[in-house]
């Protein structure tokens, strides 16, 4: 990942005591914060600086008022770590405010963690505007297999395409799903084997060899076109829209190029969900995946779509959802579950010889994460995963149950039924990727 170039900054008014002092919290900043960060030759605030992401401040001293005009004159975030534990001191609080006050993007990070957060932030910021690539494979998004579902979705729109390249300055590229899965079949079977030897897969006995090497092959393609395209920071397919033109699904693909490469992911042709997927990962590092989400508010509309009969037996109905997509959790990188095997399909739209994901994430608390299609919104839940719940034979062979408060509250407020679940409690990270990017921070 990108390192982010902090440019050091002092004041003209500092003494000798206080310039010493600065320069030892520059060192000290340097071991904190070099897996992160590249902190460039310093320069005295107001004068010409290097090409920067952002503006560092080991040390404030009340000269920071005078010289709020020279700041904002960089145009540059500010990040503050002036403490010896490469964190804000309390007694910057005053300047922090009065600069943010004049229109400042100041942060003030209170522990190392969401410091890096906001680094990376940074960085992931730029690595987009710089144009990185988001690779999809369709055809006719819509037209296929459920499409009384899936013509209703704005990613697909040339809109959303439009909003998503203005606003971070990426480049979508749109590749023939058809023709990638001809190239797929193309590939003999013993390239495929000697692919797979590399592979640390669990499989379900019952997919069969031949599903399998589908699998491999359909990776084998899409690790061409990746190749061939260069720069590629995610890809995605519509996979169940389109399934017609697949002997399989895409999810080992997907595995193996975020294992092997760091290639984020992303289903169904959605590309709100694949930007949202990588700046969540590139920003905090954590695990995150997507599922659909069926509250208990619902009802029958998700029990139907489920083909279960009712929702677990639990207190508190109303602040709870099942989590489901693909008949299991959800897909998720190997690396980041306490449980992953790759499963013979479950849905009946998809081809004979395609596979799923049975994983899961642990059980505790995670956050429920989604940028809102305007771009300017970035919806934020605190969750937990309660519970794993079976239903055999159903669409929801090992969903998650999630627990949430204000149901009510969330069922008003949701953007989409694809959100994102990021493992732990992210909220403070999130309110530090908000302010790079931002995004107004809908907390529910």
């Amino acid at each position: 990942m990108e390192k982010t170039k902090l440019v050091p900054l002092y004041f003209k008014a500092a003494n000798e005591r206080e310039l010493g002092e600065w320069r030892a919290q520059v060192e000290n900043l340097k071991a904190l914060y070099g897996d992160v960060a590249v902190i460039l030759d310093p320069a005295c605030a107001g004068d010409p600086i290097p090409d920067a992401d952002a503006i560092l401040f080991p040390q404030l001293i009340g000269a920071a008022f005078a010289d709020s005009g020279k700041l904002a004159a960089y145009g540059l975030p500010i990040i503050t770590l002036t403490s010896r534990f490469g964190t804000v001191e309390m007694w910057d609080w005053e300047i922090v405010t009065y600069l943010r006050e004049k229109g400042l993007n100041v942060f003030s990070p209170y522990t190392i963690e969401l410091a890096k957060v906001a680094l990376r932030s940074i960085a992931t910021k730029k690595a987009m505007a710089s144009g990185a690539k988001f690779l999809m494979f369709q055809d006719s998004p819509g037209e296929g297999m459920q499409a009384y579902i899936f013509k209703r979705f704005f990613w697909w729109e040339q809109e959303c395409t439009e909003r998503l390249e203005k606003a971070f300055g990426v480049e979508l590229v749109y590749r023939s799903y058809k023709k990638l899965n001809a190239k797929a079949q193309a590939i003999p079977d013993e390239r495929a084997r000697e692919a797979a030897q590399g592979m640390d897969i669990e499989t379900d006995s019952a997919l069969g060899d031949e599903a399998f090497l589908d699998a491999v092959k359909l990776y084998l393609a899409v690790k061409g076109a990746i190749d061939e395209i260069g720069g590629v920071a995610g890809v995605g397919a519509n996979c169940l829209n389109e399934s017609f033109n697949s002997r399989t699904t895409p999810c080992l693909a997907w595995n193996e190029l975020f294992e092997k490469d760091g290639i984020i992911f992303a289903c169904e042709g959605d590309t709100l969900t694949m930007i949202s997927t990588f700046i969540l990962y590139r920003s905090l590092v954590q695990p995150v995946m997507m599922t659909n989400l069926y509250p208990f508010l619902v009802g029958m509309a998700a029990l139907a779509h489920e083909k279960i009969d009712k929702f677990p037996d639990i207190e508190d109905p109303d602040n709870h959802a099942l989590g489901v997509h693909c008949g299991y959790f959800g897909f998720a990188p190997k690396s980041f579950c306490a449980k992953w095997a790759m499963r013979p399909k479950a849905l009946e739209i998809v081809g004979e010889n395609a596979h799923v994901i049975d994983c899961e994430f642990p059980k505790g608390p995670v956050t429920l994460a989604k940028i809102y299609p305007d771009l300017k919104r970035f919806s934020v839940i605190d969750a937990e995963i309660v519970d794993y719940v079976q239903y055999p034979g159903s669409d929801c062979r090992n969903g998650a149950l999630i627990r949430w408060e204000n149901g009510h509250d969330i069922m008003e407020h949701l953007c989409s039924h694809h959100s994102l679940i990021v493992a732990g409690k992210q909220k403070p990270a999130l309110a530090q990727l908000a302010k790079t990017f931002g995004f107004e921070l809908v907390s529910l």
